[in-house]
């Protein structure tokens, strides 16, 4: 088995051909489940080198993908099939899909086609991504833990995966104003990595296109489909080439249905199809019951000098700038080539009103101990994202009829250890077992979620339950208690705490709150959110539908503004939401909806839960590629 996993038939990168992305490529499904192996797929994500035609939109190229998409649907020769659906819409069918093309979904997609070898059979797979590439859309600290990863791919080190620098020194502060204060490290990191996450999964699908797996970069899922019984049988794409005021425009294509027996989704953390399905479903109820909680971690890539750079030490601290009823942390890790990534998280269920989580970030690289690090430096690039905190009293049960969630989607960080991509991919590769095995051999996938309370992503959300909720008691009460919880219970304490209110309901009206007053960035250290953004390498087209939408255009103006002081304008990293004068005097929400880093703050932060998030245009948003 061991030289089997560590088997891949190409050294070649598809993912980073720019020469006829579209040939040979097998997307339709057979009639014979135990046909040949699958050719090796070619991926249609267009690598940064591939320059942008002149004036032309680097989203034109998306545009562009879609119509060979939609070409290749009408192509019937040979082993290729389609399907003609209501509404104008064509079907691709699949055995497994999967949303969502992270660390779950990718291992999800690697492990169902080892098995396939392994059984001598084959099942077509295919991964459905919304970022205009892989990688595109992924953000993490990241100190990695190499366990999933030893079980996937046992043979990586020698396969040439962007994981190189080991963690050298592990050191955890407790910051004042102008003070750090050394603690004692809480995090085990021995035997880790610093890497970037946006990279390793660029690495992770060439390996899966290898095997045979099919990744479509640049389309969103945005529909669940259904089949009478109200089995879920597949997703579909939202159409492109909407105007905003709703009309076709030159550029229209009508989205496409992706249709498999089993669909996973691996859409990370607040994914829109996932809490769909986990509402519908009341999949909350059926697992451990608690509501989710969430955190907004908000990172820079710095590149500082080299006499400062030691790559593997890795730095958490607690505290300033954050009050003492606040919880959150920040972390500071040194890749290779002088990079280092620097970060802020905030728990979203912060009661002050007044808190803007992008401005607490640029105050905290004014502290004297991080300041003198990142002088003489530049930033690389910026990125936020939204991370669940919830833990084991927050699983759901995964499985729905037709599928499972896995990955963040579901929520299997490990709070304390300030990880979860190990845990992800664990659940993409169980959930790929338990697939499997309905398929190929008449099982139900309930398995998937026996599998997952069986496995060791279990023991170690069980072990680390409690330290979240108690800092709901405030950071000395949380400290104290994590330390008892570890250094004497060892996660065995008989006593399951649970969370407090849900973030939304957890913010203060403005009244009993004084605002916050945040110095000026300086343009050396601290930025403003124009300058971040740019090096976000966020893009929309903005000739389209907003994809943040008031259930009622009411509430900013009726309830927000009055009673909570415009927290949308401060609780989103991008300044996506702003007050400005209407034509009455008054002030009124605008929505400036190209500028959103898809971190899903507002989805989970809004006071009435009056936002919601849907997808925008398939290859819109950030363009990370080093975070």
């Amino acid at each position: 088995m061991h030289r089997l996993l560590c088997f891949f038939p190409s050294k070649s990168n598809p993912l980073k051909n720019p020469i006829s992305p579209f040939r040979n490529l097998p997307i339709f499904r057979t009639e014979n489940p135990t046909r040949s192996p699958l050719r090796p797929a070619t991926g249609f994500g267009l690598h940064p080198s591939v320059p942008t035609p002149p004036n032309r939109s680097p989203l034109s190229r998306f545009h562009l993908v879609s119509t060979n998409l939609s070409s290749l649907i009408h192509s019937t020769g040979g082993t290729r099939r389609f399907s003609g659906e209501s509404g104008g819409r064509e079907a691709l069918h699949y055995d497994v899909v999967i949303v969502g093309a992270g660390p779950a979904g990718l291992s999800a997609a690697i492990r169902l086609k080892q098995l396939c070898r392994a059984r001598n059979t084959d099942l077509s797979v295919c991964v459905l991504e919304k970022g205009s590439e892989v990688g595109a859309h992924i953000i993490s600290g990241n100190v990695f833990e190499p366990r999933a990863l030893d079980e996937l791919i046992p043979c990586w080190r020698d396969e040439g995966a962007p994981i190189e620098v080991p963690v050298s020194h592990d050191k955890f502060w407790l910051l004042t104003e102008n003070r750090a204060l050394s603690l004692p490290s809480p995090f085990d990191n021995k035997g880790n990595y610093v890497i970037s996450l946006s990279q390793l999964v660029r690495w992770m699908a060439t390996k899966a296109e290898e095997l045979g797996v099919e990744i479509y970069p640049g389309f969103a899922a945005s529909e669940i489909l259904y089949d009478e019984d109200d089995k879920v049988v597949g997703v579909a794409t939202n159409d492109m080439g909407v105007a905003k005021d709703g009309s076709k425009k030159e550029t229209f294509q009508r989205g496409v249905e992706l249709k498999g027996h089993i669909t996973l989704l691996a859409e990370g953390c607040r994914g829109s199809l996932s809490e769909k399905i986990i509402r519908d479903y009341k999949l909350r109820d059926k697992g451990q019951g608690q509501h989710q909680t969430y955190a907004i971690g908000i990172k820079e890539v710095w590149e500082i000098e080299e006499g400062k750079h030691v790559p593997g030490t890795v730095l958490h601290t607690v505290g300033w700038p954050l009050d003492m009823k606040t919880y959150g942390g920040s972390f500071l890790y040194h890749m290779n080539n002088r990079q280092i990534s620097i970060g802020l998280v905030i728990a979203l269920n912060y009661r002050n009103p007044y808190l803007s989580p992008f401005d607490e970030f640029q105050k905290l690289k004014h502290h004297p101990a991080i300041k003198s690090l990142l002088e003489g430096g530049s930033v690389l690039q910026y990125g936020a994202r939204t991370l669940n905190e919830g833990g084991f009293q927050s699983i759901p049960n995964p499985v729905f009829p037709g599928g499972a969630i896995i990955g963040c989607s579901a929520g299997y960080i490990n709070v304390p250890k300030i990880k979860g991509t190990h845990t992800a991919m664990k659940s993409g590769m169980l959930a790929a077992e338990a697939a499997f095995n309905v398929l190929d051999g008449g099982a139900q996938m309930e398995m998937y979620w026996d599998s997952l309370k069986r496995s060791w992503i279990w023991e170690e959300l069980y072990r680390s339950r409690n330290y979240r909720p108690a800092f709901e008691y405030g950071l000395i009460p949380g400290l104290a208690f994590s330390a008892l919880e570890r250094y004497v219970f060892r996660g065995r304490l008989p006593l399951t705490l649970k969370h407090g209110k849900p973030d939304h309901e957890a913010t203060d009206i403005a009244g009993v709150h004084t605002p916050i007053q945040y110095p000026r960035p300086d343009g050396r250290v601290s930025f403003d959110v124009p300058t971040s953004l740019y090096r976000s390498n966020t893009n929309h087209e903005h000739d389209q539908p907003a994809h943040l939408r008031l259930r009622d255009p009411t509430i900013p103006e009726r309830v927000n503004l009055p009673l909570y002081a415009g927290p949308e304008s401060r609780y989103c990293p991008a300044r996506v939401y702003e007050y400005v004068p209407d034509e009455k005097h008054g002030m009124k929400l605008h929505i400036n909806a190209q500028n959103c880093l898809h971190c899903k703050a507002c989805d989970v932060k809004d006071p009435k839960q009056n936002i919601e998030w849907t997808v925008p245009e398939g290859g819109g948003g950030p363009g990370y590629t080093i975070t």
